[in-house]
């Protein structure tokens, strides 16, 4: 599974992320300060899917209708760096398939998945 990383996520959990296996590109790394409508169209191009902080690609995704492989959106405000990356680790771990083509949030015990045409699972 290709990810890439928009630079507001934390680099603990893009090395966490690595650890697992997982081929991750970070904007951060790559081109920082690009903007969210290129980020998604490197989504696009590399066929990954999409890791923010940034609420930002919600308006891009769900009112300008913007295309995309799956954008998951780490809502963890105030948790420690490790416990963030484990979260993370952990949805993705649980989640794999469900994430592609999909707008997710992580919050603090729940995964909300929201699938094309309005299909919402949530899973804690």
């Amino acid at each position: 599974m290709n990810v890439l990383a928009d630079e507001s996520v934390e680099r603990q959990i893009v090395a966490r992320l690595r650890q697992d296996g997982y081929s991750v590109l970070y904007v951060a790394e790559m081109e920082p300060g690009i903007t969210d409508n290129l980020v998604l169209r490197r989504v696009n191009e590399t066929q990954s899917f999409l890791i923010t902080e940034d609420k930002d690609f919600g308006e891009l995704v769900f009112r300008q209708g913007l295309a995309h492989c799956g954008v998951v959106l780490v809502r963890l405000a105030g948790l420690p760096a490790h416990a963030k990356a484990l979260m993370v680790s952990q949805a993705l771990a649980a989640h794999r398939t469900e994430l592609s083509n999909a707008f997710s949030v992580i919050t603090p015990g729940i995964v909300r998945i929201r699938r094309s045409g309005g299909i919402d699972l949530e899973e804690t």
